[in-house]
């Protein structure tokens, strides 16, 4: 069984799409957020408690965040422990740095993190979507993985660029480059307000990354995992003369 989820909320065409094209090779089962969890990172609800509705057969809304759905799941909705999950298709890219922000790559890491295989599939675009590339790469890499699963504590972040893909690459996480990220606005009464993201950001040119294969036009398939400790730092830290006691 297959377990997918996504952060644009239970009715976005991505899901539809990706859980469409997987029906062919497994059974799926859908739980997502009841509406957009976008860039919520990897939040977890602590503070209320959840509730989850079948919308339809096999598929289930929970006014949660997408870790909350792989979490409550695994944990307790499902019978049977899925051996993957998917992610997706978000409507966007998430790339480099962004991944941080990611409800759709969040969802992915919290599979890993109880042990389960998972890919996070993102779609680049702005206004207009075409899921068609996506769900057919994803169709053809769930395929494989029925075979190979993925090595342990590792998720899969594959993102398909907005037009007609030559190929794909195995890429390493690209690096954002930041504009300034705040507009600030007056309203009606004379108070200030503020939106993030207000301006385009662009990313370091290097090639073998994430950013670098979407420019090329080719599908870019990011392996992550989750030990974020910076190994060529710990000999100079080791090295600070921090008085103690």
């Amino acid at each position: 069984m297959i377990l997918a989820c996504n952060d644009d909320g239970i009715q976005s065409e991505g899901l539809s799409s990706l859980v469409e094209a997987l029906e062919p090779l497994d059974s799926v089962i859908v739980v997502a957020p009841d509406r957009e969890r976008s860039a919520v990172s990897h939040a977890l609800t602590l503070e209320r408690p959840l509730r989850a509705d079948e919308v339809r057969p096999g598929w289930i809304s929970v006014d949660g965040t997408p870790t909350d759905c792989v979490n409550l799941a695994v944990n307790g909705l499902l019978e049977t422990r899925p051996w993957l999950v998917v992610s997706g298709i978000n409507r966007g890219a998430n790339l480099g740095d962004d991944i941080t922000y990611s409800g759709t790559v969040s969802a992915a890491m919290e599979a890993v993190l109880l042990g389960i295989p998972a890919v996070a599939f993102s779609q680049v675009g702005k206004v207009a979507f075409r899921y068609q590339c996506a769900a057919s790469f994803a169709a053809g890499l769930v395929r494989c993985l029925q075979e190979s699963l993925l090595p342990p504590d590792t998720l899969l972040n594959v993102n398909v660029p907005d037009v007609e893909a030559r190929g794909f690459a195995v890429t390493r996480q690209g690096k954002r480059r930041y504009a300034d990220a705040v507009v600030e606005k007056t309203d009606p009464r004379g108070r200030k307000y503020y939106w993030i993201g207000g301006e385009e950001a662009g990313f370091e040119e290097e090639s073998g990354t994430d950013f670098a294969a979407i420019h090329s036009g080719l599908i870019s398939v990011t392996p992550l995992h989750l030990d974020f400790t910076n190994y060529e730092s710990m000999a100079a830290i080791e090295a600070l003369k921090v008085p103690w006691p």
